[in-house]
């Protein structure tokens, strides 16, 4: 279990409610320990990750930023769960947590002092209940729906919501409506923090690339290039075997001839 750093929390729960209004805070999602020292580095203030064991170091790491830890989506069902979950992330450094669950759950969260960061809006593992990847918002009916559950989280005792792929329009009256500490992905630019995936930002993958999202570096062409220097590599170490170079003095160990001719007499004296 990590300690919590206290000399250097960054922000804190307790400073974002206190900046909500006040200036846009830059958040983004990491899979690496490395994108998110290069994210600190950078001047990154806020720094969110899925909770898993792998990951436990992450907060000590990257002392000095706020840091999430976020719930899977099916990993806890139940809100028992759910919170031991929570406690633990907390106990490992996090100083919020995401969870994508009902109000009902996060309430009982947020009554044991759990800083929750609710989700409305586009849910991958929900899309199947808004017709697939898309935006949600765009009609009375599915805004007021938006509204609704937002009211519903903060009511729970959710400090944040993060709004994916909503109108922008509304995303704002949600901000200004509301206590919520709003988190804007693919909601336009008027929510309390900005939000993007460092594997986006960083162009780690030569594929389809979100509407909301920015493509900042091209990193998956190094990558190609650095898998292409593995496999050379490959095809060398095979074609020095095939020419016997590690029969090389400078590959191998020597032995005096005198010393082999001593051994293979003795074993041959007892077979």
């Amino acid at each position: 279990m990590q300690k919590n750093n206290f000399k250097n929390l960054g922000l804190t729960v307790f400073d974002l409610k206190k900046l909500k209004g006040k200036r846009k805070i830059k958040f983004v999602q990491i899979d690496t320990l490395d994108q998110g020292l290069a994210a600190k580095e950078a001047g990154i203030e806020m720094i969110g990750t899925g909770y898993d064991q792998s990951k436990t170091h992450f907060p000590q790491k990257l002392n000095g930023v706020h840091f999430q830890f976020g719930l899977k989506w099916g990993n806890q069902v139940s809100a028992e769960e759910a919170l031991r979950a929570s406690m633990k992330a907390m106990n490992d450094g996090a100083q919020s947590i995401y969870c994508p669950m009902s109000a009902s759950i996060i309430e009982v969260l947020s009554r044991e002092g759990i800083p929750v960061i609710a989700h409305a809006g586009l849910i991958p593992p929900k899309i199947t209940l808004t017709g697939g990847y898309r935006a949600v918002g765009k009609s009375f009916d599915e805004a007021k729906m938006i509204w609704e559950i937002a009211k519903r989280y903060e009511s729970a005792g959710a400090f944040a919501i993060e709004l994916e792929v909503v109108p922008g329009k509304l995303a704002y009256e949600i901000t200004q409506r509301t206590s919520l500490f709003t988190i804007s992905l693919g909601s336009g630019s008027k929510c309390d923090a900005q939000y993007l995936f460092s594997a986006d930002i960083l162009g780690e993958k030569n594929d389809f690339l979100p509407r909301h999202a920015k493509r900042y570096k091209t990193l998956f062409k190094e990558y190609d290039r650095i898998q292409n220097e593995r496999v050379d590599a490959y095809k060398e170490f095979i074609k020095d075997v095939d020419n016997n170079l590690f029969e090389d003095k400078k590959y191998s160990v020597s032995m005096d001839d005198e010393v082999l001719d001593k051994l293979i007499n003795f074993i041959d004296k007892n077979k």
